[in-house]
């Protein structure tokens, strides 16, 4: 299983929006066959196996990170496959929570006599899709806010200067964040102050070599349309949406006319509501958002209680008191009303330290 798992891992740049599954198939002690979900639309991680395995499928073992699906989507059920190949016994890491499967693909295998167990490393498969697992089981993607600061919690200096606060090998650490990601995000202050380009820049050769390289759904959230349409992004390979409040005809055709597309969603306060944004990302199957902004919107996806985890890389520098700081939280007086968090991963990236938190009442 830690094989599958490992496999399955190497989809994860490029299967969106289908899970990351791997699959090894095992006779008589020796691999016959394993593959792995390369990309959604394509065969799936048994297809893969059972061709390597050829005749050797019968009466063979296969260990699945995830249940086999059991309905015809792009492509046939996999549940079928691994009964006409004959096999024994299926291992499965954990049951699918998509709805259309949910234990019919297991039912299935059962119901052709052949022997099922689930369960094993079962937590390091969830660990492989997030994403999906969110959205099928609470209705909105895993979000993961990723923070740049210098060693006292400044993200820019008080004249809004900020490039580059951390250096090479961290950039290009959250390009791999960007590469696995469904979806970026950002607010229309971000564009307006840096007009930044959102895009992956990795070349496919560094993210297993899948052509051609996906690029994540750029996603701009403002309220109030002000996004211009000579804004990079807007240039480069991929797709930009604008999220805003108005319905201002002019403007909209202006940047659709400039590659973007704009949809509308509810306000509240005078700003795009948090939930309204994940529940549109959500109906167009993004599994995984990376929040890329500015304190503002940082604190707001925050205080929703929408952010599942975060990222934060800290360079070691210091930019003092009137520099930005990561969060804009107001209210927060009392040490009550602070934000609980718990660590889940430390490690240094070139000169930084990358922080991997959740929040304390996050999804787990």
């Amino acid at each position: 299983m830690a094989h599958a798992i490992r496999l399955a891992a190497r989809g994860i740049y490029t299967t969106h929006p289908n899970p990351n599954v791997g699959c090894v198939i095992v006779n008589g002690g020796a691999v016959v066959g394993s593959g792995w979900h390369h990309q959604a639309g394509g065969p799936h991680a048994e297809v893969f196996a059972l061709q390597e395995a050829g005749a050797g499928a019968r009466d063979a073992e296969v260990f699945l990170t995830l249940e086999p699906c059991s309905h015809q989507g792009r492509t046939p059920p996999c549940a079928d496959a691994l009964v006409k190949a004959g096999v024994r016994r299926v291992v499965v890491a954990m049951q699918d929570p998509n709805p259309l499967v949910a234990g019919k693909g297991l039912e299935r295998l059962r119901a052709a006599g052949i022997v099922v167990e689930t369960g094993l490393l079962e937590a390091q498969a969830r660990a492989l899709n997030p994403g999906f697992i969110a959205r099928m089981q609470s209705g909105r993607p895993w979000l993961r806010l990723k923070l740049a600061g210098s060693l006292d919690g400044r993200t820019a200096m008080a004249s809004g200067e900020s490039r580059w606060i951390t250096a090479d090998a961290a950039r290009r650490d959250v390009q791999r964040l960007r590469a696995r990601s469904s979806a970026i995000v950002t607010g229309i202050g971000t564009v307006l102050t840096d007009d930044p380009s959102m895009n992956v820049r990795l070349k496919a050769s560094e993210l297993y070599g899948v052509e051609p390289l996906r690029q994540p759904l750029r996603v701009v959230l403002d309220t109030q349309l002000r996004m211009p349409a000579q804004a990079n992004m807007l240039s480069l390979p991929g797709a930009t949406l604008v999220v805003t409040g108005v319905t201002d005809t002019l403007r909209w055709q202006a940047l659709q006319q400039a590659g973007a597309e704009v949809v509308t969603v509810g306000t509240g306060a005078g700003q795009l509501q948090p939930e309204a944004v994940m529940n549109l990302l959500a109906k167009r199957e993004v599994n995984e958002v990376l929040l890329e902004c500015g304190p503002t919107l940082a604190g707001a996806f925050l205080r929703a209680g929408l952010v599942d985890e975060l990222v934060v890389y800290l360079a070691p520098h210091i930019m003092g008191d009137n520099a930005r700081g990561l969060f804009h939280l107001p209210g927060l007086e009392k040490m009550q009303d602070r934000i609980g968090l718990e660590w889940l991963d430390v490690r240094q990236v070139g000169d930084a330290l990358r922080l991997t938190l959740r929040p304390a009442t996050a999804r787990t």
